[in-house]
């Protein structure tokens, strides 16, 4: 059966038992190929600045302690210094180098990111297929829990949980952040999801005796990677700015070097009033940078799903 008969020019074709379609011709896969994907994020301006800026820090994250001068929690320095050759961002009120606290922050807000951002996408993308495929009770009763984690405010519950679990470490952070921030991934994946299974290819499979999770997982799924994709990168962002809002309040671990505790320290040391805007601007400005570099990656993404937006995106 051709699923070709009636499509969204933004969606891709889908054939029953192949892969996405494009321009009538077969993909070589059921998913994007890997290296098409490349291209498109690359040849996006905006993207490929994204890339590089996330590729600064993810080197700066891996080679931390060849690039720090000094441990980040060596103390043994004079307090409150001011920049100097020795420390480019001086020191700490308790005598620590901000230059090295600064390097190794970034290993925290990456694995956070990553790690709270795909939690929360895998959870995102089980509940909204299963959500968007079934009917009934099951389907009500689904939509109850995400309407109710969706009606919560994001932020006081955030603020409540880890203020509950306080001091258990950057896997509660992560588990908190995963808990408050996977529904609106499920509510978007349910929404394709409903628009996909009225397909032809889809209504093949369930003809051919097909089972539910074969269906999801083997026809619905492949044609949701770039949706998946930029919802990661999107709860990745999240993931950056709750977790250093969170050590910013004093609700995490303030023993650990993060950007977060980092301005802590400089909000509970008076920074400002002491000169030592370095404490202040160089995290924020570390967070700020990481953020931007994922949300511009998410301009690449659209493009894999939106040949009109990638032609629109390289200038041609």
């Amino acid at each position: 059966m051709n699923s070709a008969t009636t499509h969204d020019p933004t969606e891709p074709l889908t054939d029953r038992g192949r892969g996405p379609v494009t321009g009538g011709q077969q993909a070589p896969g059921r998913f994007v190929s890997l290296a098409r994907a490349g291209r498109t994020i690359w040849g996006n301006r905006k993207a490929r600045a994204g890339v590089i800026i996330l590729g600064v820090f993810v080197v700066m994250a891996l080679v931390a302690p060849v690039l720090a001068p000094y441990s980040p929690t060596d103390n043994s320095f004079e307090r409150s210094m001011d920049a100097s050759g020795a420390h480019w961002l001086g020191t700490t009120a308790a005598g620590e180098d901000v230059l090295s606290q600064l390097i190794y922050g970034a290993r925290i807000s990456l694995l956070v990111g990553f790690g709270a951002g795909g939690i929360a996408t895998v959870i995102g993308v089980l509940v909204g297929l299963t959500w968007g495929y079934i009917s009934g009770l099951p389907a009500d009763i689904v939509n109850f829990v995400v309407n109710l984690f969706l009606v919560i405010p994001g932020l006081p519950l955030m603020i409540v949980i880890a203020a509950y679990l306080q001091n258990g470490g950057i896997a509660v952070i992560i588990a908190v952040i995963a808990i408050t921030g996977w529904a609106w991934g499920a509510r978007v994946m349910r929404s394709q999801t409903r628009s996909l299974r009225s397909r032809d290819f889809v209504q093949a499979a369930r003809f051919s005796g097909d089972r539910a999770p074969r269906i999801i997982f083997r026809e619905i799924l492949p044609n949701m990677t770039s949706i998946i994709a930029g919802g990661f990168f999107g709860s990745a962002t999240a993931a950056i700015l709750a977790e250093a809002g969170l050590e910013f309040l004093g609700l995490g671990d303030s023993s650990i070097v993060t950007w977060g505790t980092m301005l802590y320290w400089s909000q509970n040391s008076n920074a400002l009033l002491s000169g030592q805007w370095a404490l202040l601007f160089a995290p924020g400005l570390a967070i700020a940078l990481l953020a931007t570099s994922l949300t511009l990656i998410n301009f690449g993404v659209d493009g894999i799903s939106n040949p009109r937006l990638r032609e629109g995106s390289t200038g041609r």
